[in-house]
C-alpha cells in the first residue's frame, strides 16, 4: 500500500477524493470513496461507468434525490435485536429513515418511466408503512404522545386533575395560616409540594418537613392534607410509566421483526448515495462518459485537469497507443519551463485514473485504456528524514517503478534525468526510456535534454511532443503538438530580455559545440539486449471480458410459473412475466411483485415440475376479486365489470 501511494504521489488524488466525498451523505459511501482503487475487471468497470451515467441521467431529469444520512441506524437495530427498549428519540430516527426510504422510492419510480436501470433499485426498497405510521401516531417531540392509547390519555388526565387538587389544597393551607408563612406561594422540594413556614411556627402546620432554607429560618413542610394527593399521584405516575414502556416495547418489537428489511434498506440507500455522488461529480466537472478499451489506446479531446479552474485551463488534445499507421507507446514532451508539460502529464494520468474508478472524465470526448498500475515520478521527492537528495529520491522512485512495471502499466515521469550532471543525467534518462519501451508499457515523460529528443525521434514506438510557445510575447500557449520536438526557448527568452548576440553565440557553442549535428549521440545507443529483468511482468493484471459472439435471446430463459432463486438475498419467488427486451423479468415474492435483472436470477424448479399442463396461473398471480370477475365474464355478458391490473 505504501508503494502504491509513493508511485502516485503528485497526482493529488487525495484532493480529488475529498471533493468527491463531500458529495456523499452516508459514512459508508464516503468510506468507499476514500478506499477507491482502479477497477481491474473489464465487466465490473463497465458496470460502474453505466451506474455513473444512469445516476447523472436521474439527476438531470429529476434533480437532487431525497437521500439522507442513516447514521446511527445500525446501533438502533442492534438494540431492537437484543430485545431492549428503544427511546422515543430513537423511534423518531427510525420514522425519519423510513420516510426517507418512501421519498427515495417515489423519486426512483419516476425514473422507471424512462427505463433508467438504476431507478429499479426502488423495487427493493421497503418503506414499512405500518411501522412508520404507528411511530408517527404514538411518538412526537421526543416523547410518547398523549393520544398514543386510550389508557395513556385517561391516566394523564387523572394525573393533571390530581396535580391541580394537590395545588389547591396547598394554597388553601397557605391562605389559612398566612401569618405563619415566610412567603406567599408554594414551592416544590424533592418532588413534594410544600409551603414555606417560619421556623417558630412549625408546630402550627400539620405535615412533614421536607427541606429548610440555607439560614434555617424557613422550613418547607408538605401539609398532611396534601400528602394523600401525593400518594395518589405517585400511583398514577407508576401506571403512566408502565403504559409508556408498554408502547415503546411494542414499537421496538415491530422493528425487531423487520431487521433484515431495515438493513437491506440501509445497504441500498448507501449504494444509491455512492452512485449519485459519481453523477454529481460528473455534472460539477462537466464530464463525459469515457469509452474504455484493453487495446492500450488513449485518445482525449479537450481534456482538462479536474482541479484547475475551468475558465483558466487550456483544453488538451492527446493520443497514445496502437492507433494509426505508426503506433507509438511512449511520448517525450519537451518545451519551455512553465509551459504546461507537468499539467499535461497529470491531466492524462488523472483522466485515465478517474475512468478506471468508474467516474466520468473532464473532456469533450475520451477513449481510455485500462491500466493495471499507475506509476508516477513527479516532483523533486527530496526527503530529509531519509537523507535523500533530489536525485537520490528520484532514482529510488524510478527503480521502484522499473521493478514493478509491466505491459499493462501507465508510467508518467517529470523532468527525466534531472538533479545531477547534465551529461550523466541524459544517459540515465535514455536508459530509463529504453527500459520502459522494452517493458511494453505506455509512458509519458518530460525532459529538456536534446539527446533525449533525438532518441525519441529515431526510436520505434516513441514519439516527440512539444508544448507551444509564443516567440514574440515569450508566453506559453499550453497546447501540445504531437510529432514535433520542442525547445527550451532559453536563448530566445535571453535575447528578448537584452542579452547580446556575442554572449548568445558563446552560449550556443558551449551548449552544443560539434554535437549540434547529433554525431555525439552514438554514446547514448543502447545494447540490443533487454535492460529489465523478468520481474517487469509482475504486478496486478487486467481481467478482460470474453468476447461476446452474439446477443443472447433471453425471451425463453424463464417461463411463467418457474420457481427461481434471487441473488444475493437467496429469496425464492415465482416468475409472473418472462424476460423483456431490457433483460428484466417480473417475480412474485410472498408480499409483492418486483422487476429484477435476469443475471440476478437462477432457476430453482421449472414450472413443468410444479404445475400440471394448462394450469390456470391466475390462481397464483390474480387477486380473488379479479378471478371472480373473470369467472362472471366467461359465463355471461357483464359490461359494468372492470378487471384491475397491478401497476
Amino acid at each position: 500500500m505504501e508503494k502504491n501511494q509513493r508511485t502516485t504521489t503528485g497526482l493529488e488524488l487525495e484532493k480529488i477524493k475529498e471533493i468527491w466525498a463531500q458529495l456523499a451523505l452516508t459514512a459508508a459511501a464516503r468510506a468507499r470513496i476514500e478506499a477507491a482503487e482502479p477497477i481491474l475487471a473489464q465487466r465490473e468497470l463497465s458496470a460502474a461507468l453505466r451506474e455513473t451515467t444512469e445516476s447523472r441521467q436521474l439527476l438531470e431529469k429529476f434533480g437532487t434525490p431525497p437521500l439522507v444520512s442513516l447514521e446511527g441506524m445500525e446501533q438502533i437495530l442492534q438494540i431492537a435485536e437484543k430485545g431492549d427498549m428503544l427511546s422515543p428519540e430513537q423511534l423518531e430516527q427510525v420514522e425519519g429513515a423510513l420516510a426517507a426510504v418512501r421519498r427515495m422510492q417515489d423519486y426512483l419510480s419516476r425514473g422507471q418511466q424512462y427505463q433508467i436501470p438504476l431507478a429499479y433499485y426502488g423495487e427493493n426498497l421497503q418503506p414499512l408503512t405500518e411501522i412508520r405510521e404507528q411511530i408517527h401516531q404514538q411518538i412526537r417531540n421526543g416523547q410518547v404522545e398523549d393520544h398514543a392509547t386510550r389508557e395513556l390519555f385517561d391516566l394523564r388526565c387523572q394525573i393533571q386533575r390530581t396535580q391541580e387538587k394537590r395545588k389547591e389544597k396547598a394554597e388553601s393551607v397557605l391562605r389559612t395560616h398566612k401569618e405563619c408563612m415566610s412567603d406567599s406561594f408554594c414551592v416544590m422540594r424533592g418532588g413534594h409540594l410544600c409551603v414555606p413556614v417560619k421556623k417558630e411556627y412549625k408546630f402550627r402546620i400539620s405535615g412533614s418537613v421536607i427541606d429548610k432554607s440555607s439560614t434555617g429560618n424557613t422550613l418547607f413542610i408538605e401539609p398532611a392534607a396534601v400528602q394523600k394527593y401525593e400518594e395518589e399521584l405517585s400511583l398514577l405516575l407508576i401506571q403512566e410509566d408502565n403504559e409508556v414502556r408498554r408502547i415503546l416495547y411494542t414499537l421496538t418489537v415491530m422493528i425487531g421483526e423487520q431487521l433484515e428489511a431495515f438493513r437491506e434498506n440501509s445497504r441500498i440507500m448507501e449504494r444509491l448515495d455512492y452512485a449519485f455522488s459519481k453523477g454529481k461529480l460528473s455534472i460539477e466537472w462537466d464530464c463525459v462518459p469515457p469509452s474504455v478499451n484493453t487495446e492500450r489506446r488513449i485518445r482525449l479531446v479537450a481534456a482538462r485537469h479536474p482541479l484547475m479552474d475551468r475558465t483558466m485551463a487550456v483544453p488538451l488534445d492527446f493520443a497514445l497507443g496502437e492507433d494509426g499507421e505508426e503506433p507509438y507507446r511512449g511520448v517525450v514532451i519537451t518545451g519551455p519551463n512553465t509551459g504546461g508539460k507537468t499539467v499535461a502529464l497529470k491531466t492524462v494520468a488523472l483522466c485515465c485514473m478517474l475512468a478506471q474508478w468508474g467516474l466520468h472524465v473532464p473532456c469533450r470526448e475520451a477513449q481510455v485504456c485500462m491500466n493495471s498500475q499507475y506509476l508516477c515520478d513527479i516532483g523533486d521527492g527530496q526527503s530529509l528524514s531519509e537523507n535523500l537528495s533530489t536525485f537520490s529520491a528520484h532514482i529510488t522512485n524510478v527503480l521502484d517503478i522499473l521493478g514493478r512495471v509491466n505491459a499493462e502499466s501507465l508510467v508518467i515521469m517529470d523532468e527525466l534525468g534531472s538533479g545531477t550532471d547534465p551529461a550523466e543525467g541524459m544517459g540515465i534518462a535514455v536508459a530509463i526510456l529504453e527500459a520502459l519501451r522494452e517493458s511494453g508499457c505506455l509512458f509519458l515523460v518530460t525532459t529538456h535534454y536534446p539527446e533525449v529528443k533525438e532518441y525519441a525521434a529515431r526510436t520505434a514506438e516513441v514519439i516527440n511532443a512539444r508544448m507551444t510557445f509564443d516567440q514574440e510575447s515569450l508566453q506559453p500557449l499550453y497546447r501540445m503538438v504531437i510529432g514535433e520536438a520542442g525547445e527550451s526557448c532559453a536563448f530566445a527568452i535571453a535575447k528578448r530580455l537584452g542579452m547580446s548576440q556575442a554572449m548568445l553565440d558563446v552560449a550556443q557553442r558551449a551548449a552544443y559545440g560539434s554535437t549540434i549535428d547529433g554525431q555525439e549521440c552514438d554514446r547514448t545507443k543502447m545494447d540490443s539486449g533487454r535492460i529489465l529483468s523478468a520481474q517487469t511482468s509482475g504486478g496486478p493484471h487486467i481481467q478482460k471480458d470474453r468476447p461476446a459472439a452474439k446477443r443472447q435471446d433471453l425471451s425463453n430463459k424463464f417461463r411463467r410459473g418457474d420457481s427461481v432463486m434471487l441473488y444475493p438475498d437467496h429469496k425464492i419467488g415465482i416468475v409472473c412475466e418472462p424476460v423483456n427486451d431490457k433483460g428484466c423479468l417480473r417475480v412474485q415474492l410472498p408480499d409483492r411483485k418486483i422487476w429484477i435483472n435476469h443475471k440476478r436470477v437462477k432457476l430453482h424448479v421449472a414450472a413443468d415440475e410444479l404445475y400440471p399442463e394448462d394450469y390456470d396461473f391466475s390462481i397464483v398471480f390474480d387477486t380473488v376479486e379479479n378471478r371472480k370477475k373473470r369467472h362472471d365474464m366467461e359465463r355471461k355478458y357483464t359490461g359494468d365489470l372492470i378487471i384491475e391490473g397491478e401497476e
